[in-house]
């Protein structure tokens, strides 16, 4: 039976401070530019959702949009990389900012840089929640990190299992109990 782990990984309460820090670090960066963020969909709505309403605080206002890039099939990456939905808005010329909530083998997020890289943005710079560099399998690294985490399979704020805990305000660790 597969079920959460007892106690949240990362709380609400972390989470919002850690996006606190890193929209200031985001603001720094980049604020003189017409920034353009693009979120990975469907994992990093909530993140990307919040990431936005902070950076509203500290006055700068993005344009928005999506992707949806998959490889996911249950708990592994099938490796091969779908894109479902391309962004709406012209990314030529622009400063990017690609919002994905977990950099786990990499595949997804170095797609994603190629993908807007070749449309003609200026300037691609990526941000995630979670970075799990024992499981890189490509050469790409996030330059906004919310948390650094161990091999586990996480779940909550936006990150799912089959569909299921993307709920939840925390994340948490799905379990594989042998007992099932």
């Amino acid at each position: 039976m597969i079920q959460l782990s007892g106690k949240p990984l990362i709380t609400e309460a972390e989470i919002r401070a850690r996006i606190g820090q890193m929209v200031i670090e985001i603001a720094r960066d980049l604020q003189r530019q017409e920034l353009l963020i693009i979120g990975i969909l469907r994992g990093s709505f909530m993140f990307t959702a919040d990431i936005v309403r902070v950076l509203y605080n500290n006055d700068m206002h993005p344009l928005i949009d999506f992707v949806f890039v998959t490889s996911y099939a249950g708990m592994e990456s099938t490796g091969e990389m779908k894109l479902l939905r391309e962004p709406s808005l012209n990314v030529e010329g622009r400063w990017v900012l690609i919002v994905d909530d977990i950099l786990d083998t990499g595949r997804t997020m170095k797609y994603a840089q190629d993908f807007i890289k070749e449309r003609g943005a200026e300037e691609v710079r990526s941000c995630v929640l979670l970075d799990k560099p024992g499981r890189r399998l490509v050469d790409v690294h996030a330059d906004y990190v919310g948390f650094s985490i161990d091999d586990v399979f996480v779940v909550g704020y936006g990150l799912d299992y089959e569909g299921r805990y993307r709920d939840l305000p925390y994340l948490g660790v799905l379990e594989d109990h042998p007992a099932a």
